[in-house]
């Protein structure tokens, strides 16, 4: 059994928030812009905040947010770091599985994610809200330790479960939240790495 590492997604992985970006095809990225920024911070529950967010974007086609999703900056280091080690690395994400594919697609490790289907008419259907405490339940089953990444409050489920928590502020800070139940604090993708190496 080997040390297993769990990333947020929007905001460490990525170097910009993903939902924001989709919302800019429906000229609505100020509206996204605060409600992902209130989420952040705690100040609206993640799971009803997603289920607005999602309904913002359900009339979005899927092949026109996996195009945006393709080109979504990934920070260079974190994407090597995950790449390097891929059997060891997952991305826990409360975004939805067929948004992200192509993000999971280039890291090629494993994802927890929120789930969706396809209703008869080609529309997506959001079925189930990721919890990332249990996501991280789920990676201790074959790690003897988990190291979880994130930075925001729906990251405290993940970072209370986990072994080792650290917030990482590559794109905006850490809340005060997230700090306050983490062992590491990190500013910037290749110290990040530098510090998993020593773990």
């Amino acid at each position: 059994m080997s040390t297993a590492y769990a990333f947020d997604l929007d905001g460490t992985i990525t170097l910009e928030e993903t939902l924001p970006l989709l919302a800019k095809e429906l000229g609505l990225w100020e509206e996204m812009r605060i409600l992902t920024e209130l989420t952040l911070e705690g100040r609206i529950a993640f799971e009803q905040s997603f289920r607005l967010r999602y309904h913002i974007l359900r009339s979005i086609p899927v092949k026109e947010i996996q195009r945006i999703m393709g080109a979504v900056r990934l920070d260079s280091s974190i994407a090597d770091f995950i790449r390097s080690h891929r059997d060891d690395c997952a991305i826990v994400t409360g975004n939805l599985d067929v948004w992200i594919a192509p993000i999971v697609e280039k890291l090629g490790c494993r994802c927890f994610f929120s789930r969706s289907h396809f209703d008869g008419n080609g529309m997506v259907v959001l079925d189930s809200i990721l919890n990332k405490g249990e996501a991280v339940r789920e990676m201790k089953k074959t790690a003897k330790n988990v190291v979880a990444v994130g930075e925001s409050v729906n990251d405290i489920p993940m970072f209370e479960e986990a072994d080792i928590a650290v917030s990482y502020g590559g794109v905006h800070p850490p809340v005060p939240q997230a700090i306050s139940v983490s062992d590491y604090v990190v500013f910037d993708g290749g110290a990040l790495c530098r510090l998993l190496r020593m773990l």
